[in-house]
C-alpha cells in the first residue's frame, strides 16, 4: 500500500536512529518543497535517504559519508540473487536509489553546508558539483525490455481479445495500446485531432 508524504515525515524522527541524520533529511524535504517538486518525487526521494539513514545506524552521520564504497555498501543491499529475480529488475532498483542519493549528496555539499558555513549556496542544481565519492556509475542492464517475454502479447492473442470485447471503444483503446505499445496514460495524453 502506498505510503503518504505526511506519514513518511512523522516517521522521520521514529525511524532514523541518528537525530543529526533527522534534521538533515527534514532540511532536505524543507529545499524539495521549496523548490515547488511533485509530492510524488519529494516522496520517492525521501523515501530513499531515509533507508540510507535506517542503514547507517546510530554512529555515522551522513555528514561523514567521503568514500564510494560506504554509497555501494548501501546500494549492493538492494542486490537479489537470481533465484529470487532472474531478470534482474534489482539493477533498475540500484540505479535509482543511485540517483536519489547523489541528488541529496549534491545538496549537502554544494546547497545546505555552503548555507551553514556563512556562503553563499550554489543556486542553479545545474551548477552544483558532485563530490568525487558520489561520481559512482550507473550499472547496466542487459534487458531490452523492463517486461519478461512471455508477459507480451502477440498479434492473434490481441485480436482474440478484441473479439470478446462488447463495446466498440474499449475495442479501439486494446488495439491502439497494443499497436503503439504504449501505456494507458500515453493513450490518454493523445489528442484525436493530432491524427484526424
Amino acid at each position: 500500500m502506498p505510503i503518504r508524504l505526511s506519514t513518511l515525515l512523522a516517521s522521520i524522527d521514529t525511524s532514523i536512529p541518528n537525530p543529526t541524520n533527522a534534521i538533515l533529511i527534514k532540511e532536505f524535504y524543507n529545499f524539495m518543497k521549496a523548490g515547488s517538486t511533485s509530492e510524488s518525487y519529494q516522496k520517492n526521494n525521501l523515501k530513499t535517504v531515509i533507508s540510507f539513514g535506517k542503514w547507517l545506524g546510530n554512529n555515522m552521520t551522513l555528514y561523514e559519508i567521503t568514500k564510494k564504497e560506504q554509497i555501494i555498501a548501501f546500494l549492493d543491499t538492494k542486490i537479489k540473487s537470481t533465484d529470487k529475480d532472474p531478470d534482474k529488475r534489482w539493477i533498475t532498483t540500484w540505479n535509482d536509489y543511485l540517483g536519489r542519493i547523489k541528488f541529496f549528496v549534491r545538496w549537502l555539499h554544494n546547497h545546505y553546508k555552503k548555507k551553514c558555513e556563512g556562503q553563499e549556496p550554489v543556486s542553479s542544481i545545474t551548477d552544483w558539483v558532485t563530490p568525487s565519492f558520489a561520481q559512482i556509475k550507473k550499472k547496466i542492464t542487459k534487458r531490452i525490455s523492463p517486461y519478461i517475454e512471455n508477459e507480451l502479447w502477440e498479434r492473434d492473442e490481441i485480436v482474440t481479445i478484441i473479439k470478446y470485447e462488447p463495446y466498440r471503444r474499449n475495442k479501439a483503446a486494446l488495439a491502439l495500446l497494443w499497436d503503439l505499445d504504449a501505456r494507458n496514460h500515453e493513450i490518454t495524453l493523445l489528442k484525436i485531432s493530432i491524427y484526424v
